[in-house]
């Protein structure tokens, strides 16, 4: 069986819903189910006895040392993080807890259950630590894509907090031996996204009949990864990858911000037209720019490909299609995640 943490979030529900899909392996889900760890996102697992969602913080020593013990786990996926940069600008101790201190006490468990391991358990054991191509900083228009070798320049609380767990992932290796590896992914979208970063917040508020605001002139640039194909990414290194390595996640679509909204106006057009019969663009905003925003990121996803045959399934064109339709067709999640202190969230960060 596999431990995976974080795995009621988005990338961690859907990683955990394609194993699933792929292997029969039992999983033991840790997650600390703040708001963006969703029970409901791995409703269709209910009554599967080799799933097991425990609920804590992977920063509480006792409970890991417990479920390593009882469970004897092949594997640790390290998905558990917080992830948005908007938050860590507000509230940067939350990431610095969860990703750095979190990541160290998660290791330290780690550590002294694979030290423990009779052979031939110890040599199969794997930590695969996935993070972000957000640690590698900003790009300009016509530098090359961030590579495995490229300088870790972090500009945001979050991407700093990030940088900083991998450090510790590199940094256990190198000194202890622990069999470790690390993915470094662009920015993910899909099915079971909550609706705080750019495409799901601008179905939602579409659909809603709100703005879709979009960050200073828009022309931001992002590298765009459909989740199912980073889940298989992820496998595969988790299968073939080789110890201490990082495999930087891309999907080979470089988009800015204002083209992704707008591609997602023409297919809810297509999909679920305004009853006025109104383009959804008109919906678009344009509002105050957030602090240090990065310009544009982008990754070379070669080194994956060339050395584990992984390359994504999905174009932006497909993926985005796919997206909108999980939306459409869930609209009782969607409304389950989107009240209280959401809408709190969402005036405070726009209006």
């Amino acid at each position: 069986m596999i431990l995976v943490t974080g795995g009621a979030g988005f990338i961690g529900s859907n990683f955990v819903l394609d194993w699933f899909e792929q292997s029969g392996e039992s999983v033991v889900n840790l997650d600390a189910l703040t708001y963006a760890g969703n029970p409901a996102n791995l409703a269709s697992l209910q009554g599967n006895g080799n799933h097991a969602l425990v609920q804590g913080d992977i920063g509480d020593a006792a409970l890991v040392d417990s479920l390593l013990k009882i469970h004897q786990p092949r594997a640790v996926l390290n998905f558990a993080a917080e992830s948005h940069v908007d938050r860590s600008i507000h509230a940067p101790e939350d990431f610095i807890q969860t990703n750095v201190v979190g990541t160290f006490r998660l290791l330290e468990s780690v550590r002294a259950y694979w030290s423990g391991l009779p052979e031939p358990e110890k040599s199969a054991f794997r930590f695969l630590h996935v993070s972000t191509d957000e640690v590698y900083g900003s790009l300009s228009a016509t530098d090359a894509p961030f590579t495995e070798t490229n300088r870790y320049e972090p500009n945001s609380p979050y991407s700093a907090s990030k940088a900083a767990s991998d450090h510790l992932v590199r940094a256990y290796h190198h000194t202890y031996g622990l069999p470790v590896l690390t993915t470094n992914c662009s920015n993910n979208y899909g099915p079971l996204h909550f609706p705080e970063k750019l495409i799901p917040l601008c179905i939602h508020n579409a659909l809603t009949g709100k703005a879709l605001p979009i960050y200073g002139d828009g022309q931001q640039v992002r590298d765009w990864l459909y989740v199912r194909d980073h889940c298989s990414a992820i496998r595969r290194v988790l299968e073939a990858g080789r110890l201490g390595e990082v495999y930087n996640v891309g999907g080979w679509n470089e988009k800015a911000n204002l083209d992704v909204v707008r591609t997602l106006c023409s297919v809810l057009d297509e999909m679920s037209p305004r009853a006025d019969g109104k383009p959804y663009a008109e919906q678009i905003t344009y509002v105050k720019d957030r602090p240090g925003h990065d310009r544009r990121y982008a990754i070379d996803a070669s080194k994956i490909e060339r050395e584990l045959g992984w390359k994504p399934a999905e174009t932006f064109e497909t993926g985005i299609r796919k997206t909108v339709r999980w939306y459409l067709d869930n609209t009782a999640w969607v409304e389950g995640v989107t009240s209280g202190a959401y809408k709190n969230w969402t005036a405070k960060q726009y209006d």
